[in-house]
This record gives C-alpha cells, structure tokens and sequence, in this order.
C-alpha cells in the first residue's frame, strides 16, 4: 500500500505499520532453510504488539516471554500454555504464581529463583514446568549485545547448573531441559555456527550428567538483520547447515526425543515494519537543511543512536510519497523533542521535501516503541497497525 494512502487510512502521523504478508513469508523462509524437526520460538519481546504476536501464533511453533504482561499477550492467541517459554531475571513471586497456574515452561535463571518456583508450585498445588537457563563459559563474537559469558545477571553460571540439578531430584517439579542465549543481532554466520557448536557441547555435557532427562535444548538465536549501508545479510543457509550436523551428529544420537528450539526476534519481525513520520517543519541554519518531523527517539530510540550510548548510523529511510523523484538534497532529519540526540537522519541524500511529506524509516519492526522513551516530553504515543 502506497504510504500516503496508509497514512490516511491510519488518520495520522506518526505511526509504525508493519506487513503480515512480510511476517508470513519470513517464517516460510526459515521452514525452508532449517533442518526440519527443529522447532521456531518467537521472541515476543522483539515485538509485543497484540496483532503482530495472534498473526504469528498460527505460523511458529513457540513463543518466549519476559514479563506478566507478555505472558498475557500470548496466553491470548492459540498458541498452547506449554509451547510457551518464560525467561528473563528478577521475575516477581507474583509473575512465577501466574506462570505456573498457566502451564507455561519458567526459564530459571538462578537458584534462588529455582526455590521460589518450587514453592509457587507448593502454594498452588500444581507441578511446575520449569528449564534451567544456563550462562554459557564462552562468548559470542560479533554479536551486538553480549547476554552470555563471564559474569552475567542471565541465566546460571554452567559449573553451577549440576548442582542445581541434584536439588532439582528432590522438587516436584517437571524438569524439561536447557535454554542457551549467549548474544543478538549476529551478521557473522561463522559466529553464531561457532556459539551453536559450543552450544551443543555444553547441553550434551550437563545433559550426560544430568540425573534427571533432557526433552528440552533452547539453543538461542542471535540471527541479526542489516541495518546499515555496508551490513551483509547474514548466511542462513550456513547457520541452517551448521545447525543440521549438530541436531544429527550430536543431539539426536543422543536425545532423540528432545525438541530443539531456535529462538529468534529481530530476524523474524525487524524487516517487516516501517516508522512512519511527517515533516512539519524545513528550516535552514548556516547552510545545512533540517527537516523536523512529528515523531522522533522517543518513539524509534536505536535508530537515533540510543540516546548518545553508540556510534550512530543513519537507518534506511525515504520520503514515502516521493518515491519516484530524484535524491538530490542532502538534509539532516531530526524529531520534536527538545534534544540534540533526537536525530533520525544526518546529513542524507533525499528527494527535496516539504512541509507535510512523508519521512519512513526502514527495518523497524523490531524494538521500536516498545523500546523506546514513549512518556520523554509528553507527546503523544504513535499509532501501530498491522497491514
């Protein structure tokens, strides 16, 4: 749909939309490029909107959650209470009392949050589902955030994961396995077939020494997508490759009951949305052109650099209803927020626009609203809808 008539029909600026036939066609991708038998959790967090999780409830096969109101959003699709995952540290007593009543598997993420889900469990007179997130004894390369390795507030240090288990003989509880995830936004296939490989090695090893049965091996995800002019997509088929030999050479020889489990956000939803934004102003200041827009970081923060915390990058992003006009004028677009870092776009080659167009950046269907600073400066929250 051509944006000008998407903006009319969602009334008005600014807005994220994001592509249902984009999300089905990603999903098809990844049937069609991992080994089959291996099962697909969407990581909700990426993107929690209600529309975009009910739309994939009927395409993947899990989904993984990090907080009560995430547990809410999936618990109301079809989505089964035992294909869904809970992870995440410092999860409240009241939020473990939810997730066990509903059936979900807890990603336990440190001893003490063991004991605090077998005593939920005892309260409540139900079993609990639980797996032991473990905090890996290597690190990931080239991911753009780092969640495993060296000390870490996710998931239980891998030397200490024995121990636990040995408790765990005497708790009643239904053990089900192991959730590994060690970084994200990974463009370097070599990386992530490395971190699968020690991945693998390590659940085979506390799995061997585990006294009670492994039917359960999240192996994480870390797929990243391109964001930047020089990025490369990353090579599926060689992740995919990587994962085969392992689930046949490894897992299965040994575990071949148990479900495999590749967790991923950003690569499922990251290319299928778009921030949409209207210009409202063209000033000049000492010979360089602004376009200030209605949006900005409080709305689409990474892509304005995270409030200064990283070497900003421009994300892709056009004037939506100039698609056809030659990208002559090199302007620098910025937000309404009363602060330099509001920065959307520096110094971009862009067809000449006015007052009233449109600016779209790309590659946001992930970690946009949700993650950024929605109540900075009290504007209003944007619209999303599902298209």
């Amino acid at each position: 749909m051509p944006v000008d008539r998407l903006a009319a029909r969602v009334g008005s600026t600014p807005f994220f939309a994001y592509d249902r036939a984009m999300l089905t066609r990603r999903i098809q991708l990844l049937r069609d490029t991992l080994p089959a038998g291996v099962s697909i959790s969407y990581a909700v967090k990426a993107n929690p909107m209600p529309a975009v999780v009910q739309h994939l409830s009927g395409l993947v096969d899990a989904f993984d959650v990090a907080s009560g109101l995430e547990l809410r959003t999936a618990l109301d699709t079809p989505m089964p209470a035992a294909r869904v995952s809970f992870a995440g540290p410092g999860k409240t007593d009241a939020e473990l009392a939810q997730a066990v009543a509903a059936g979900v598997t807890i990603e336990m993420e440190s001893e003490t949050e063991a004991e605090r889900v077998v005593a939920a469990g005892r309260r409540l007179g139900i079993r609990p589902r639980v797996a032991v997130r473990i905090n890996p004894d290597f690190t990931v390369k080239g991911s753009g955030m780092r969640l495993g390795g060296g000390p870490q507030q996710f998931g239980i240090d891998a030397e200490r994961v024995p121990a636990l288990l040995k408790e765990l003989v005497h708790a009643d509880v239904d053990f089900l396995g192991f959730h590994v995830f060690a970084g994200s936004q990974n463009l370097r296939a070599e990386s992530i077939c490395e971190a699968q490989r020690q991945t693998v090695e390590l659940m085979m090893r506390l799995a061997d020494e585990s006294p009670l049965p492994v039917r359960y091996l999240n192996v994480g995800g870390g797929f990243g997508i391109p964001y930047f002019p020089k990025d490369e997509p990353l090579d599926l088929a060689a992740v995919a490759a990587n994962l085969r030999a392992l689930v046949e050479g490894s897992i299965r020889p040994a575990l071949p009951d148990a479900r495999v489990v590749v967790e991923l956000g950003r690569f499922i939803v990251g290319e299928c949305g778009v921030y949409v934004t209207r210009v409202v102003d063209r000033k000049e200041s000492r010979g360089r052109t602004y376009l200030v827009v209605d949006g900005g970081l409080h709305h689409q923060l990474a892509a304005s650099g995270n409030f200064g915390q990283v070497i900003r990058r421009n994300y892709p992003l056009a004037i939506g209803n100039r698609w056809a006009e030659e990208a002559r004028e090199t302007v620098t677009v910025v937000g309404c927020l009363c602060t330099p870092l509001d920065l959307l776009g520096d110094n971009v080659t862009l067809p000449p626009a006015e007052i009233g167009d449109l600016v779209v950046i790309f590659q946001a269907g992930a970690y946009g609203l949700t993650a950024s600073p929605t109540a900075f400066l009290g504007h209003p929250a944007p619209a999303e809808v599902l298209v």
